[in-house]
């Protein structure tokens, strides 16, 4: 079970008794689960049907100490209303209070380990030693809630969220783009525990022109003229398959380019047709005569 330690608590030696039998209660049994009740003998506290603890299990464990009292507060078992109040409180105290859970019991010649809650950071050594002298051998640490800084803005788009100097764990910041550009990256990150963000801003692509006017293009599989799409612009990250005529035979071969970001070249070998041969011999445009051969173009 979790144990509260504050600055002063010191751990002790055996050689002690503590309380036994406990007194009646209405609500809940105790049983020794040692042969005595003495120095770090344990005790359970098990609630009666119908009832919990604050913590919403129906049991706990407790360890007799050298001060010949057991562990932890004492357990109250509730129901109904009731319960909701104290976990309301409990809860409202584990948020304002910079506490940690410890792992590992108060006995001279062991060691406990210390973990902060969700959200925070331990300052100070994680791992204490109970010495023989019945002293820890480090302070106690502290636990110290994270924040994120403010998320980088990002060029041709917009950081959708609250602005705040500093972003508490768990916080999600969401991006969008301007109009006619594309989000190349995660739409949302958030703040981590380790203090900085799950993932680096996104990019906001720009749309490429298609480098041809007056031959047919291969766009998402799809052969059309370059005026037949929107703008005569594709997105960032689009193919596109323009025609190349082989040099030696009257065929034709694809060669594809891919837009990055408002760049998109021609092939190299790539010739733009002439407004004569578009309008005056349309059927001759490399775009429209026969393909090659899958063996004729290396």
């Amino acid at each position: 079970p979790d144990l509260d330690l504050s600055a002063d608590s010191v751990c002790l030696s055996s050689g002690r008794m503590c309380p036994w039998p406990l007194p009646q209660s209405e609500r809940s049994e105790a049983r020794l689960l040692s042969p005595t009740h003495s120095f770090s003998a344990l005790l359970e506290v098990r609630c009666k049907p119908g009832f919990t603890l604050p913590s919403g299990l129906d049991a706990t464990i407790r360890r007799c100490q050298g001060d010949r009292q057991w562990s932890g507060d004492e357990p109250i078992c509730t129901g109904g209303s009731e319960l909701e109040n104290l976990l309301h409180v409990f809860v409202s105290l584990r948020e304002v209070t910079n506490t940690f859970s410890i792992e590992g019991a108060a006995v001279a010649g062991t060691s406990i380990r210390y973990s902060c809650l969700s959200g925070a950071e331990i300052v100070g050594s994680s791992e204490n030693f109970c010495q023989e002298n019945q002293t820890w051998q480090y302070p106690h640490p502290i636990c110290k809630k994270v924040f994120c800084q403010p998320p980088e803005e990002v060029e041709r788009g917009y950081v959708v969220a609250v602005q705040k100097t500093e972003y508490e764990v768990g916080f999600d910041i969401h991006y969008l783009c301007k109009k006619n550009f594309l989000l190349d990256g995660p739409q949302k990150i958030t703040c981590m525990s380790n203090g900085s963000w799950s993932a680096a801003p996104p990019h906001c692509r720009a749309r490429c022109l298609i480098p041809a006017e007056r031959s047919r293009v291969v766009i998402g599989g799809v052969k059309r003229w370059p005026f037949d799409v929107t703008d005569a612009m594709v997105p960032h990250g689009e193919n596109v398959t323009l025609f190349c005529k082989h040099p030696q035979k009257q065929c034709s071969f694809g060669a594809a380019e891919i837009c990055f970001d408002g760049n998109l070249q021609p092939p190299a070998c790539y010739l733009e047709p002439t407004w004569l041969q578009y309008k005056l011999f349309p059927h001759r445009l490399v775009s429209e005569i026969e393909a090659c051969e899958a063996g004729d173009v290396e």
